[in-house]
C-alpha cells in the first residue's frame, strides 16, 4: 500500500472529478464570542429557551415532519453532557424506518422507563442521527471538550436527534471533528462510521493489526455503510470485494474496492462463487443475501458473516418486548449453531454502538486523507421532507446532507482553520439541482 500522501492525492483527484457542488466556506470568518450557557443563543446575546426543529408527533410517511420553532432548548443535566449547536447532519435509513415506528417500543423503554405506559411519551420526536457543530455548553465534569470547540458525534436512537439548532450528548458520545472536513461533510461520516465499526470489529473480528490479506466482501457497498468501510477496510490493508449495481462502480473502484460485482448483471451468487473464498462478509442487504453469501466464506477458518439486517427491533414491535427479545435471540442462537456445526463460518449479528473515543481515530484517519466524506446530496434546513424524499428513493451514493446552519453563520470561533484544499465529496451530477419545497 503506497503512502499516505500518495493515497490522498489519488482518491482526491477521483473524488473532486464526481464532485457536484462546490467547496464549501471556512469558519475563519466567524467572528461571534463564545455563549458559554445553554440558554444564550450562540449567534446573539438574547435569552433563547426554544430552538427550532423538525419533530413528528406521529409515526408514518414523510407527511408526518413538522418544522416548529417552539422546541424547548435541550437542558445538560448531567455533569458529563455537552450541548452541541448544530451545523449539518445526515440522513441514514433508520430515520425513515423511525419515522414509520421501527423499534418504537424498545427505544421508547430505554428513552425513559418509567414513562412505558404512556403512548404518546416519546412525542415531539427529533429524527436525525448524525451532527457536526460547535460546543456551546458543558457539563461541570466535562474534561475532554470546551464550548468552540468542533465536534462531530453519531447520536443514539434513543435519543433526540440533531434536525434542530441544539442537541445534548455525553462527552463520551462526542469526537473532535477532523480538521480538514467542513461540518457539512463530517456530518455524513459519524453514524455509519460507529455502524461499521461496531460491525466489522465488535462482530467481525477486524482490526488494523489483523487485516493484512484478508480478504472481505461488502455486499451493498454504495451506501453509507458500504462507502466507508471500503475505505476503512483499505486503510487497514484488507482485500475487499463490493457488490453494487453498475453506475455506482465508478464511485466504489474510486475508494478502493479492488474487484466490483454488478448485482444486475445475471446471477450475483455465481459470479461471486468463481472467486476466492472470503474471511468476512458484511451484508447491508438482508433478505434472501445470507442464503447464498454463507457458503463464500472459507470453512472451518474462523470466516464470519455479519448482518447489519437483522429483526431484533421488527420482532420487539410485533410481538412485545419480551416475545420479541427471546425470538430474536432463539433465530440467532440457532443460525449461529446450524452455520458452526455445517461448515465452521459464525454468524452473527451487527448493531450500531455510540463509541467517541472510536470517532478520534477515525478522525486521525480522515485528517491522514485515507477516509474521504461522500455526499451524495445537500439540502437546507428549510428542505428537511426533500431530504426524506431523497433518501426513501434508494440506490444511494453514499449521503444526504441537511444543512441545519450555514458555515458563515455567527458560529464560536474554532482555533484552528480549515483547508479548503481538501474538502472533496462524492456527489453525482443531479445533486446540484437545488429541490424546491412543495
Amino acid at each position: 500500500m503506497g503512502s499516505v500522501r500518495a493515497m490522498a492525492s489519488t482518491r482526491l483527484a477521483y473524488l473532486s472529478y464526481v464532485r457536484a457542488v462546490g467547496s464549501t466556506k471556512t469558519l475563519a470568518g466567524a467572528g461571534c464570542s463564545v455563549c458559554c450557557r445553554r440558554r444564550l443563543c450562540s449567534s446573539s446575546s438574547r435569552l433563547q429557551s426554544c430552538m427550532p426543529a423538525w419533530v413528528i408527533d406521529q409515526y408514518g410517511p414523510n407527511g408526518v415532519l413538522r418544522f416548529t420553532d417552539e422546541i424547548p432548548v435541550p437542558a445538560i443535566n448531567f455533569a458529563s453532557e455537552v450541548m452541541i449547536k448544530v451545523c449539518a447532519a445526515s440522513l441514514n435509513p433508520l430515520d425513515i424506518s423511525m419515522r414509520g415506528g421501527y423499534g418504537a417500543k424498545l427505544l421508547k423503554l430505554r428513552r425513559d422507563p418509567m414513562s412505558v405506559m404512556d403512548s404518546d411519551s416519546e412525542f415531539p420526536l427529533i429524527l436525525g442521527r448524525d451532527v457536526s457543530g460547535v460546543v456551546v455548553d458543558c457539563g461541570s465534569g466535562v474534561t475532554h471538550f470546551a464550548p468552540g470547540d468542533e465536534v462531530w458525534a453519531a447520536v443514539p436512537p434513543w435519543k433526540q436527534g440533531s434536525l434542530a439548532e441544539f442537541v445534548t450528548l455525553t462527552e463520551y458520545e462526542v469526537s473532535h471533528k477532523p480538521k480538514l472536513l467542513s461540518h457539512t461533510e463530517a456530518a455524513s461520516i459519524p453514524y455509519v462510521a460507529a455502524t461499521a465499526l461496531s460491525a466489522l470489529v465488535n462482530a467481525g473480528g477486524l482490526c488494523r493489526d489483523n487485516c493484512s490479506n484478508k480478504r472481505v466482501l461488502i455486499t451493498g457497498g454504495s451506501g453509507g455503510v458500504g462507502t466507508f468501510s471500503i475505505q476503512l477496510l483499505k486503510a487497514w490493508g484488507a482485500h475487499v470485494t463490493v457488490t453494487c449495481s453498475h453506475n455506482a462502480e465508478g464511485l466504489v473502484r474510486g475508494l478502493g474496492a479492488d474487484e466490483v460485482v454488478d448485482y444486475m448483471a445475471g446471477d450475483v451468487a455465481a459470479q461471486l462463487d468463481m472467486m476466492e473464498k472470503f474471511d468476512v462478509i458484511l451484508d447491508n442487504v438482508g433478505g434472501e443475501t445470507e442464503q447464498w453469501a454463507l457458503s463464500l466464506l472459507k470453512p472451518w477458518s474462523g470466516a464470519k458473516y455479519v448482518t447489519l439486517v437483522t429483526p431484533f427491533l421488527l420482532n420487539t414491535d410485533s410481538m412485545g418486548l419480551l416475545d420479541g427479545i427471546v425470538r430474536s435471540g432463539f433465530t440467532l442462537h440457532n443460525k449461529a449453531i446450524q452455520n458452526i456445526i455445517s461448515n465452521g463460518v459464525f454468524y452473527r449479528w451487527g448493531f450500531y454502538a455510540p463509541d467517541g473515543p472510536a470517532l478520534d481515530e477515525i478522525s486521525k484517519l480522515v485528517d491522514a486523507g485515507k477516509i474521504l466524506p461522500v455526499v451524495e446530496a445537500q439540502f437546507p434546513f428549510t428542505q428537511v421532507p426533500q431530504a426524506f424524499q431523497k433518501l426513501e428513493q434508494g440506490h444511494a451514493r453514499g449521503k444526504t446532507v441537511v444543512r441545519v446552519a450555514d458555515e458563515d453563520e455567527d458560529l464560536p470561533q474554532a482555533e484552528e482553520n480549515v483547508d479548503d484544499g481538501y474538502r472533496e465529496a462524492a456527489e453525482p451530477e443531479q445533486a446540484r439541482e437545488t429541490l424546491k419545497p412543495h
